[in-house]
């Protein structure tokens, strides 16, 4: 494939997985809300897929992500939320990027779940930090069961969830998707 449908063929499939991140917040039946948190699944499915594609395509993917949680109608502390996770998104593309078998074994491929859930809890209960203190949180549970609990362990927890969906959509995709630069596991891993 030349350089020029390369592109085009990384475009497409930003676009379609921009689609695919803008629908789910809107039409997910299965989303919890308790204040701060929200938890649809599978609303990292698309940023997740596109960091197994390039790191390009990936930060395309969680801006027009975040844009589904505008479009949604989510408050500010969600869509904001979302906007954060630019900062897994982008670590996780770039060690996929260089570090390409990362996720042919379970051990690397635990800690690569870990780390970057890590990186997006913390970014998450960041932003809601500002808003807990700013008072638009109800503060009568604590900051630590609100802000800790809920969003920091809570993201980690949906983070784990929605990369095992992506793997699950991702692994039998790798074997035909012609880019040279996503992940691709081993048939028999």
């Amino acid at each position: 494939m030349n350089q020029k449908n390369q592109k085009l063929q990384l475009l497409v499939i930003a676009a379609l997985l921009c689609a695919i991140g803008i629908i789910i917040p809107i039409i997910s039946p299965i989303k919890i809300t308790l204040d701060p948190m929200s938890f649809t699944l599978a609303s990292h499915v698309a940023v997740m897929i596109a960091m197994f594609v390039s790191p390009p395509v990936a930060i395309a993917v969680e801006f027009g992500t975040t844009v589904g949680f505008l479009l949604a109608g989510f408050p500010p502390v969600v869509w904001l939320r979302a906007l954060v996770q630019i900062f897994f998104v982008v670590l996780g593309a770039y060690w996929l990027q260089k570090k390409p078998g990362t996720l042919n074994s379970f051990a690397g491929m635990s800690i690569f779940v870990l780390v970057t859930g890590l990186v997006h809890g913390v970014a998450e209960a960041l932003v809601s930090t500002w808003f807990y203190f700013g008072g638009s949180i109800d503060q009568s549970k604590g900051f630590f069961n609100t802000i800790v609990l809920l969003v920091g362990v809570g993201t980690l927890a949906h983070h784990i969830v929605d990369f095992a969906i992506s793997y699950i959509i991702w692994r039998p995709v790798s074997h035909v998707i012609r880019i040279p630069t996503s992940v691709h596991f081993k048939k028999n891993a």
